[in-house]
């Protein structure tokens, strides 16, 4: 039985699916999803996040469409893990605004990712811009003093996190508390058309977080990626 003194944790599978012969810029991320969201829309709850019926499938997205470094990259995490293995022999070629690239390499690689609360405070990074503000809080970020903006940043990453637990059914204990300290900048990006405020730098936390998941908004078109930084 869990004591007060226990440490809530669990294991996620976890599954990358890259193309490093490819090159593609990060916005071009969204061309992966929908193309594969085309392709196998059998599969479209998990890959796309739509129902058959054109219901949404609402929860954290258990797979996720990224450009990191340049190599286009699909991540499966819980039920998207093994999804991205069943469909790992089938993907022989992207069609993406209009061209077809032939895959001539492909990189799978598997892993279980453990989450939790650490002992030791870790540092990630946003390797692609964090969207972490709605129109809600934006407004009220624009209002705020800077020492205010940064409480608020934090609180919004904090509330990011405990999302993504969530979506991976691990629930924290009363006395547990995600520790988060961030350190970040503004960026104007475009999504969907819209130039929309988006922040890049690191934060470090008492959190285990799994490499290039993502965090915040849009995180199935590759926004908010996050990658451990070395000590």
């Amino acid at each position: 039985m869990q004591t007060s003194f226990d440490t809530t944790m669990t294991e996620v599978p976890t599954c990358r699916l890259s193309f490093a012969d490819l090159r593609l810029s990060p916005r071009q991320a969204h061309y992966l999803r929908g193309y594969l969201g085309r392709v196998f829309a059998d599969h479209s709850p998990l890959l796309h996040n739509h129902y058959a019926d054109g219901g949404l499938r609402y929860g954290y997205p258990l797979v996720q469409y990224k450009v990191l470094g340049g190599v286009p990259t699909l991540l499966g995490l819980r039920e998207g893990a093994p999804l991205l293995q069943t469909l790992f022999l089938r993907v022989r070629e992207l069609q993406l605004a209009g061209t077809t690239y032939p895959l001539q390499h492909k990189q799978l690689d598997t892993a279980e990712a453990q989450l939790g609360l650490a002992d030791t405070l870790i540092t990630y990074r946003f390797v692609n811009p964090w969207l972490g503000l709605n129109e809600h809080n934006y407004q009220r970020y624009r209002r705020a003093s800077p020492a205010e903006r940064k409480a608020l940043l934090s609180r919004v990453l904090t509330g990011n996190i405990l999302s993504f637990y969530k979506g991976m059914d691990l629930r924290l204990a009363a006395h547990e508390r995600i520790l988060v300290q961030l350190q970040v900048q503004e960026k104007t990006i475009r999504f969907k058309n819209q130039p929309m405020m988006g922040f890049t730098g690191h934060f470090t936390t008492n959190a285990l977080l799994p490499e290039d998941i993502g965090l915040g908004k849009a995180v199935s078109r590759g926004f908010g990626a996050i990658q451990k930084v070395s000590t």
